[in-house]
């Protein structure tokens, strides 16, 4: 088996000679993105609590929607993907743009002093790791299952 570990697998002899399928996921907390993406949005969520009042149905708002909407499109595509591998594709994109876009309301919380350069540096790298996690998951989707990389999810 393989783990994804900060855009990286640890793979077994057989995943590395490519010999390996890798099982399907029965459940779309199952990928690592997923899993990934779902503990960001939490830590982004509970700082966003302690934004200002003024932006609790702005700026705050925003983040916390942004963040749970690369799982969201990612739940809502893995339950269409038995109808539709182009479906699942489609809201794997619409996924990417996501955890692009909480790049740069990141860069906003960073800029208006809501975060330190510490916590925007973070989460910058996260979303960079989910984006390129989520750009494999795209190229996996529909390939032949012998085809895939080992670390793809599907």
């Amino acid at each position: 088996m393989s783990e994804v570990r900060s855009g990286r697998a640890a793979l077994t002899p057989a995943a590395a000679e490519g010999t390996e399928v890798m099982p399907r996921p029965r459940a779309v907390e199952d990928l690592e993105v997923f899993k990934k993406a779902y503990r960001v949005s939490l830590a982004v969520h509970r700082r966003s609590l302690n934004f200002p009042p003024i932006e609790q149905y702005a700026l705050a708002d925003q983040v916390r929607r942004a963040s749970k909407a690369i799982c969201a499109n990612l739940a809502e595509g893995f339950g269409r993907q038995a109808a539709s591998k182009a479906e699942f594709k489609r809201f794997v994109v619409m996924a990417m743009g996501a955890a692009d876009e909480m790049r740069i309301w990141c860069r906003y919380c960073l800029d208006l002093g809501y975060i330190d350069e510490a916590t925007w540096r973070a989460w910058r790298q996260e979303y960079r790791e989910i984006a390129r996690m989520l750009q494999a998951l795209h190229r996996a989707v529909g390939q032949p299952r012998n085809l895939r990389s080992p670390t793809s999810d599907l």
